[in-house]
């Protein structure tokens, strides 16, 4: 009996023993299907605090928005290895060391010295596992150079010089030769450090020209690093604008009924609940995807083999933040009535501008929709988001003299707003973009159609 005893009290304790032991490495999340990469925004639990299912373990940055990701169970923060503010994670990279409660912290560390041996991570983080360097040639002789001047800067192969992507990349954006830069990685490797604590020597300046006297930092500019989405949006519209045969279709749309009827609607509102104002962008949202119903082909996407033609109209809006543009969508908006489309509208935009979007929020969408009215545009331009077929710009709304022969001056003054629908012409003809812009200024002329 007392064996039996024995034997469960040591079953537990090795059980315990193993359960206190049980870290793991807890990896960068894909928030969606298309991230590569995100930074760490913030850490909602520090190291040693306990959480517990469902807490906000951390926020993380995407090229889109900031997202919370919680714990799927309970545990414990034993050691953080990418802090708040770390930049590039490549999704599957460890960024902490997490157990369960009661377990020995003390193997964190064991742990995070295996993920700081695995491949980089972040972009401020250099490779600790650096590629064999191709063995290095027998020098050439030259008149010119001195022995004790060959191995000075880095290993050279040829005109090939050796150095991490990331310390490319930051020379390059910098203006940093790297011919010029010392290298202290294996073999002369140039790494990130070597670039970022490069100074331009003054001491041999050319003999033709004369030296510039050093200046202070200039004040005259500053560098702005970019953003995740700054530079999505970089990426993507260029690759648009350079793939996608754009052409623009532009209509002239009296919005006086527009104006007329949103002024009623509004001062019944205001009666109701004396807050929430329906928007002209409410209509045109309405309008967008009332006009794709009555013309199909333009609610569509090139897939490259196939064109793909959308059921419902998922409208998305753009919307400007601090760090740049992003398009929460109002899913099927055909079905939708102008005042749930303007709540919609509202609380997408504040996410957005914050940036708290979810991926579901802004990801996909059938046809965009631009308006830079509000800010007294006139009239512009607007790049296809793709695989999209369209995007409509909307100008401001300006009182415009019109013939009106039923008056006697024979003139009235209208209030005229100037769209362009941007097209791919794989996917919208010319005859259809026209179709559409029809359909939509007809119900913007006519919106008590939308109640219909």
């Amino acid at each position: 009996m007392a064996s039996f005893v024995a034997r469960r009290i040591l079953s537990r304790q090795f059980h315990a023993s193993a359960r206190r032991n049980a870290l793991s490495k807890f990896a960068m999340p894909a928030m969606s299907p298309t991230m590569t990469e995100g930074g760490i925004a913030e850490w909602k639990k520090k190291e040693g605090e306990s959480f517990t299912a469902g807490d906000v373990i951390l926020e993380i940055e995407t090229d889109k928005a900031t997202i919370d990701v919680e714990a799927q169970e309970d545990g414990v923060i034993a050691k953080i290895l990418a802090n708040d503010g770390a930049k590039g994670i490549q999704v599957g990279s460890t960024i902490a060391i997490v157990g369960e409660e009661g377990d020995d912290l003390s193997g964190a560390d064991k742990l995070a010295s295996e993920a700081a041996s695995e491949a980089p991570k972040t972009s401020s983080a250099e490779e600790t596992k650096t590629p064999e360097p191709p063995k290095a040639e027998q020098p050439k002789a030259s008149t010119s150079e001195t022995p004790a001047e060959a191995p000075k800067t880095q290993l050279e192969k040829g005109d090939r010089i050796f150095a991490s992507p990331l310390a490319k990349k930051i020379a390059l954006e910098r203006g940093i030769p790297l011919s010029k830069v010392k290298g202290s990685g294996p073999a002369g490797r140039i790494l990130r450090e070597d670039v970022e604590k490069y100074q331009p020597s003054a001491a041999a300046p050319s003999a033709a020209a004369p030296v510039p006297t050093p200046a202070a930092p200039s004040a005259d500019y500053v560098d702005i690093p970019v953003s995740n989405m700054r530079r999505t949006i970089g990426t993507r519209l260029t690759q648009s604008k350079q793939e996608v045969p754009h052409y623009y279709v532009t209509v002239d749309i009296d919005m006086g009924k527009v104006l007329k009827l949103r002024e009623v609607f509004n001062k019944s509102l205001a009666e109701k609940d004396g807050g929430s104002k329906l928007s002209v962008n409410d209509f045109i949202i309405k309008a967008s995807a009332l006009a794709l119903g009555d013309v199909p082909e333009a609610n569509s996407a090139w897939l490259g083999e196939t064109i793909r033609q959308y059921k419902k109209a998922d409208i998305s809006v753009a919307v400007s933040t601090p760090t740049g543009l992003i398009t929460p969508i109002i899913k099927d908006a055909a079905s939708k009535g102008l005042a749930t489309i303007s709540a919609e509208t509202k609380v997408l935009a504040k996410k957005a501008r914050d940036g708290k979007l979810q991926p579901h929020e802004y990801q996909g969408g059938s046809f965009t929709v631009s308006n830079l009215g509000m800010y007294g545009v006139n009239h512009f331009t607007a790049i296809i988001n793709q695989p999209q077929s369209c995007i409509l710009a909307i100008g401001a709304t300006q009182p415009v003299l019109v013939p009106a022969p039923e008056e006697e001056r024979g003139f009235k003054v209208a209030q005229i707003m100037k769209v362009t629908l941007s097209s791919d012409h794989r996917t919208v003809d010319g005859a259809l973009a026209a179709k559409w812009t029809a359909a939509f200024k007809g119900y913007l002329e006519n919106p008590l159609t939308f109640m219909l």
